[in-house]
């Protein structure tokens, strides 16, 4: 029993996530009421809704709910599911397919009711000769065109009436209710060629609507299925001998030799193991130029193999390549409001309501207060009406049909759906529509040096031994202090070593000391090596201009209270000279690194590290652009961040900064310029990466720190992208701004005007919400035509 009882309770707990692909959800009030939907079910724990992508992820617990109650309750918002998979599966779709917009049902019923439309029109207007009276009724004589009218609005008015009662059903005032409403009162009432304009111009709008909200999807769908569905692997048979077999890329296990060949794609993530190519890698870094890979480089899904066969080790399954993770996040970044979509959607909530009773007021209370005779039946309930009273009520139609602000609600949602998917397309990742808003509105923009503006490459340039110690000596006590230390300042200094010929010795008690240096012991004896500061705190004096008598030990003058002998000895070793030539190293714009123990220096290494060719582009195309002032934040000594600065060109620099140091300084450039974006590495700058308004980091393809610490991502390892990416964020607000006044502004001349007869039912039809919602989505599309290369060659 107790066993029994555990998994009972197992089962309970048990939370199950089904991912659901509904076409038709292609709206903010759309997923509305699905939302009331699937609340009115117990057991459903969380649900995430994306009307902009047409998918609908739910988790539930399993004992309280089924997958068919969740699908059903879906279906009776009036949305059909078209697909449903496991919300972990890895081969779940992440956008719905394309609908069939033009040929499905709800098309052939609005064609329908278009060609009676017509031919009810021409009854009424033209061939009045062949307009008969079929019928009188309560409301009016029932003639040919009357009829006509009447099977155009129930063709194309059945599913708008289906739809708005689902919405009162689901306790959603929404456009499908309003105007489910109008035409059934129109129609009530014996307003035949309203009531027939309603359902077909309506009913062509949602189909408009539907197919410009499904080009807006092609985008990601196009970042889908950039990765191929089979890859080629190699695994072993009965015979022992390994043969390629074709398998479903979410099959290829981590580990496995995958074969690519010239002309296809990239299955997996991996390393090159056998071979040599050229891969376009544009898809995921934006790179315009192919990249040679051999073996030991990492290559990623989604990307082409240009020339070469490849053999390549995976590293990542199938849904947890950089692909994957792009596409989730694009994802993610489309379900992130800005600040903008809050305001709207607080506005929509006040101004659907309003108009919805100035609508009402419109439609009953000028026939009240004008006396006339004129008697009209509504539902078996008899109504007086003045003479009037039926133009007043069409404009309360007119105003019901305007009290939907459908276009003012997608206004920002498709703008930052194709802004966010244009720019992954061009290898820049933005987490959030949010920090596309925030990053077209910063007023500075602070760099990382050393792998943002310089290449990272460092290469030691100089070395400098005092006194009787050789160079080697100097190399040798730097390569074992630095082949424990992961900076890649080590890496330059190892290099050197080897090229050397100098063996490393072996190192114990190693210590980093954060932004200064390392130490450790080695043959018994404890050494240093780091910026000049560090010396300086162990009691070093080398400042020329304040150096004075000391005592030598070893030859090298220390700070103490002894006498040196004389100044001949200081400069014979060597010491006298070394602050000048510190200074001459880092106004070449060098690091200098120091070597020696608590008593005695060894010697100087200068390394450089070369500036970004695009680095220049960059900083000159955001200049262009009007950003600034823009600066840089280094750990480096102020002669070699001033002489960066100076031949990029850059406002202003920050030298000699530890990493919460750099944290100050970005709350300081906020406090004197207001929002501040921050560009570096994602790793080492994460802290100022998260204190700036927008955390930009460089060469994030396969770095999944990078990714996840910034909110925004350049995939490639390219400073150049960043005025594009500034570009399409401040287009991409204007874009917003343009949306949101011109459907008020719209919205309020055509509320303006409906009372004074100045505006009919198609005219609030086809400008106020047709129109409207066409125009804002393709202006929302404008933004896939923002292309890097064109900043650049300005």
């Amino acid at each position: 029993m107790t066993d029994s009882r555990a998994e009972t309770e197992e089962v309970a707990d048990e939370y199950v996530t089904l991912r659901l692909s509904v076409p038709e959800m292609d709206c903010p009030s759309c997923a509305g009421k699905v939302e009331n939907a699937l609340t009115d079910i117990d057991g459903v724990q969380t649900m995430d809704l994306r009307p902009t992508s047409g998918i609908a992820t739910v988790t539930y617990t399993a004992d309280r709910a089924s997958e068919q109650e969740i699908v059903t309750a879906v279906e009776s918002a009036g949305y059909k599911v078209a697909e449903r998979s496991d919300g972990t599966d890895t081969g779940g779709t992440g956008v719905a397919e394309p609908a069939a917009v033009w040929t499905s049902s709800r098309a052939i019923k609005t064609w329908i009711g278009a060609v009676f439309l017509v031919v009810g029109l021409a009854l009424t207007f033209v061939l009045t000769g062949l307009n008969t009276t079929l019928v009188q009724t309560s409301i009016g004589a029932l003639t040919l065109a009357n009829a006509t009218l009447l099977v155009a609005t129930v063709a194309a008015g059945v599913p708008v009436v289906r739809s708005g009662y689902y919405s009162a059903r689901n306790r959603s005032l929404d456009i499908d209710l309003l105007m489910g409403t109008a035409i059934v009162a129109a129609t009530g009432i014996g307003l035949y060629i309203e009531a027939a304009t309603l359902a077909v111009l309506f009913s062509i709008a949602e189909l408009l609507e539907r197919y410009a909200m499904d080009q807006t999807r092609d985008e990601l769908r196009e970042l889908m299925e950039l990765s191929p569905e089979e890859a080629t692997v190699l695994r072993e048979v009965e015979d022992g001998e390994p043969q390629e077999v074709t398998v479903p890329a979410e099959e290829v296990r981590v580990g496995e030799r995958v074969v690519v060949r010239p002309g296809e794609k990239i299955p997996i993530d991996g390393i090159v193991v056998e071979g040599t190519s050229s891969v376009d890698q544009s898809p995921i870094t934006g790179e315009s130029v192919p990249v040679d890979k051999s073996g030991g480089d990492e290559v990623f899904a989604g990307t082409l193999n240009e020339a070469g066969y490849l053999e390549i080790e995976t590293t990542s399954e199938a849904g947890e390549t950089t692909l994957a993770r792009i596409i989730d996040l694009v994802g993610d970044a489309q379900a992130k409001q800005t600040e903008k979509e809050q305001f709207v959607d607080r506005f929509a909530s006040y101004y659907t309501p309003v108009v919805v009773v100035l609508a009402l007021l419109t439609a009953f209370l000028p026939p009240l207060l004008i006396d006339g005779t004129a008697t009209v039946g509504l539902a078996g309930v008899e109504h007086t009406f003045g003479d009037d009273s039926l133009t007043w009520f069409v404009r309360g139609l007119t105003l019901l049909v305007i009290a939907c602000p459908c276009a003012f609600v997608i206004s920002t949602p498709v703008s930052v759906a194709s802004g966010v998917t244009s720019a992954a397309r061009n290898g820049v990742l933005i987490k959030g529509g949010n920090h596309l808003e925030a990053m077209g509105e910063v007023d500075a923009v602070a760099f990382d040096k050393t792998g943002t503006l310089t290449a990272g490459e460092l290469t030691v340039t100089d070395v400098l031994a005092l006194g009787d110690v050789k160079e080697d000596d100097v190399l040798s006590s730097a390569a074992a202090l630095e082949g424990r230390s992961e900076h890649p300042i080590a890496e330059a200094v190892l290099e050197r070593a080897s090229a050397a010929g100098i063996d490393p010795r072996g190192v114990t008690a190693f210590e980093s000391i954060t932004g200064k240096g390392v130490r450790g012991d080695v043959d018994g004896r404890t050494y240093y090596a780091g910026k000049p500061g560090l010396f300086e705190e162990l009691g070093f004096d080398l400042d020329q201009s304040t150096r004075g008598p000391g005592r030598t030990d070893g030859g090298v003058s220390t700070v103490s209270e002894d006498v040196l002998p004389d100044d001949e000895e200081w400069i014979a070793t060597g010491a006298a000279s070394l602050p000048d030539r510190i200074d001459a190293l880092q106004a070449e714009g060098k690091t200098v690194i120091l070597v020696g123990t608590e008593k005695r220096l060894l010697g100087a290494i200068a390394i450089a590290d070369e500036i970004r060719p695009e680095a220049r582009l960059a900083v000159d195309a955001l200049a262009r652009l009007g950003v600034g002032p823009l600066v840089m934040l280094t750990g480096d000594n102020e002669g070699t961040a001033q002489a960066v600065a100076t031949d990029l060109g850059i406002d202003e620099y920050r030298a000699g900064l530890l990493p919460e140091e750099k944290v100050d300084a970005v709350e300081e450039l906020q406090a004197e310029y207001g929002s501040v974006a921050m560009v570096g590495d994602g790793i080492n700058d994460a802290p100022a990466l998260a204190t700036a308004d927008v955390g930009i980091a460089m060469g994030a393809a396969g770095t999944d720190t990078a990714i996840e610490t910034a909110d925004i991502a350049l995939m490639g390892d390219n400073v150049a992208k960043l005025p594009y990416l500034y570009a399409l964020a401040h287009r991409a607000n204007s874009v917003i701004r343009q949306n949101i006044w011109s459907s008020l502004g719209v919205k309020a001349l055509l509320a303006v005007g409906v009372p004074f007869g100045y505006v009919s039912v198609a005219v609030a039809v086809i400008v106020g919400d047709m129109g409207m919602s066409l125009g804002v989505t393709g202006n929302a599309m404008r933004l896939s035509r923002v292309t890097p290369d064109r900043f650049l060659d300005e």
